[in-house]
């Protein structure tokens, strides 16, 4: 299995997790292709109006996650049209966790590109986290 394929397999899990929480999905069918032209993110979940845009990253290690500066820019465009919540969605794989970091914690890595140092990662909502945050649930540490 290729790096892409596998990269799409995590982007489909995403979809289905946030699809079982009660959220409209969509996984751009040409995330990642050449199709330049139009500008939109990897996915896009709408859960009663509340719109969240997703650029997905996995790596295989805890290390800092390197984003093109054209695919900040597209998701920030995107998210201002839509009205939508940017993140960046980053998965460790063999963790199983969704962390997922909004566009202000991203830092110049040079060369006009951007850098979420792993503390940033992990500091991040995690799925469930911003499925509650979304829906308007309250979890037992909003009342501590």
């Amino acid at each position: 299995m290729t790096n892409r394929s596998r990269g799409f397999q995590h982007e489909r899990d995403l979809a289905r997790r946030l699809w079982e929480h009660g959220f409209a999905v969509v996984r751009a069918p040409a995330s990642g292709s050449r199709a330049r032209v139009l500008r939109y993110p990897d996915i896009v979940a709408i859960y009663r109006g509340r719109v969240i845009a997703l650029e997905v990253k996995t790596l295989r290690e805890e290390k800092p996650v390197y984003v093109r500066r054209e695919q900040v820019e597209k998701l920030a465009e995107f998210s201002r049209r839509a009205g939508a919540m940017p993140f960046i969605a980053v998965k460790y794989v063999g963790e199983g966790e969704w962390f997922l970091v909004p566009l202000d914690r991203l830092v110049e890595a040079g060369e006009g590109n951007y850098k979420i140092p792993v503390e940033a990662v992990r500091e991040g909502l995690r799925l469930k986290a911003l499925v509650s945050q979304v829906k308007g649930d309250k979890s037992i540490l909003d009342y501590t």
